[in-house]
């Protein structure tokens, strides 16, 4: 069966609730970065606010930001970013009694709203993922072609040969718009393309290496010699590995630093909030997000993907939401969203790659 996206099931705003219901209060910014008394906060969910007898929807949403009046737009800004006399909407009922509506349930299906009480909500280790798997293919058969999938990474799959390959099939075979990660990504799938390690040990075999303490900091040596990572890869006639699969097929990626990062990498983001906004550009594209054994990543990620994307045409579409990580205080943290698309799956990142690869026909 091909796969369909649910259908968004709009609020009806010609009922009374919605015909009586007040315009929004707005007041204007004081301060840069500083929002007026009794501001309102968006969640990840389809918003809309009544102004001059109208409803608007704001159409690039992010949790815990505030709803800026603007050009005849709802647009949704950090605190940071916010700039003396910008107007922002004001009110925290959310069920239109202040021109504020919230609406959580535009994708459920009629079943799911009826069923408020159910067995085994959580993910765990004995959870069986078999259909999640089988949706997941065919999921990004479609955005392949109709969507923008996001791919937030840890480190762990460059540890290991086989997940390399893997997620570098899924690179070439068209299946991620962007990836969002870090230096030690990069840094240890780099070291295992220029020297066969990561952090000294060998990728295939698992086995240390004589000094091989040094090989990260040399090949991170190296490349700030070259200047970037895309020179060091030319340089080096890398060929193999998930950075040379971005720079080739020129997927693009963000990757964010950490106080702990050796290096760090040329390109790696040393400012917090620039990283932000650089993933946030991704992020606001995103039809299908899938973080993996990242836990830092998968939540700074998380808060920044509503439930919905507002498509070109105007359609209001789902956004779907993966976790994958070994542990599953992190899978339910990420999927306790209170969002019907956000799906968790309790496995090694190495493994669940792998049958990724293997579900699309790419190994």
């Amino acid at each position: 069966m091909a796969f369909a996206l649910n259908t968004y099931m709009a609020p009806d705003f010609e009922c009374t609730t919605f015909e009586n219901a007040p315009d929004v209060v707005m007041k204007r910014v004081a301060a840069d970065g500083v929002a007026p008394e009794n501001y309102h906060a968006m969640s990840i969910f389809p918003e809309y606010f009544k102004i001059d007898g109208q409803w608007h929807l704001a159409e690039e949403s992010r949790m815990d930001c505030v709803p800026v009046w603007e050009d005849g737009r709802v647009h949704v800004r950090e605190f940071r970013h916010l700039r003396v006399g910008d107007l922002v909407i004001c009110g925290r009922q959310e069920t239109g009694e202040e021109g504020i509506y919230v609406h959580p349930d535009g994708f459920r299906t009629a079943e799911a709203m009826a069923e408020r009480f159910a067995f085994r909500q959580n993910r765990s280790r004995e959870t069986a993922y078999s259909k999640v798997y089988d949706d997941l293919y065919e999921l990004l058969k479609y955005e392949r072609d109709n969507g923008y999938i996001v791919w937030v990474m840890g480190p762990a799959f460059a540890f290991n040969g086989y997940s390399r390959e893997a997620f570098a099939r899924v690179v070439e075979g068209g299946y991620a718009h962007a990836v969002l990660a870090g230096n030690a990504l990069a840094t240890h799938d780099l070291e295992a393309a220029y020297l066969g390690t990561a952090l000294g040990q060998d990728v295939n075999t698992q086995m240390n290496m004589a000094g091989g303490h040094y090989n990260h900091l040399d090949t991170i040596n190296k490349m700030r010699e070259s200047g970037s990572i895309g020179a060091f890869i030319h340089k080096q006639g890398i060929d193999n590995g998930i950075m040379h699969a971005l720079e080739t097929r020129h997927v693009p990626y963000v990757l964010a630093g950490s106080i702990r990062d050796d290096g760090p990498l040329p390109g790696v983001y040393g400012d917090a909030y620039a990283a932000q906004d650089a993933m946030r550009e991704h992020v606001s594209k995103a039809t299908t997000v899938i973080c993996m054994a990242s836990m830092l990543h998968s939540v700074a990620t998380g808060n920044m993907t509503p439930s919905f994307r507002v498509l070109p045409d105007g359609t209001v579409r789902q956004v779907y939401f993966y976790c994958v990580d070994i542990a599953e205080f992190v899978v339910n943290k990420l999927v306790d969203r209170g969002s019907l698309a956000s799906k968790g799956i309790v496995t090694n990142a190495q493994d669940f790659i792998g049958l990724v690869a293997k579900g699309l026909d790419l190994l």
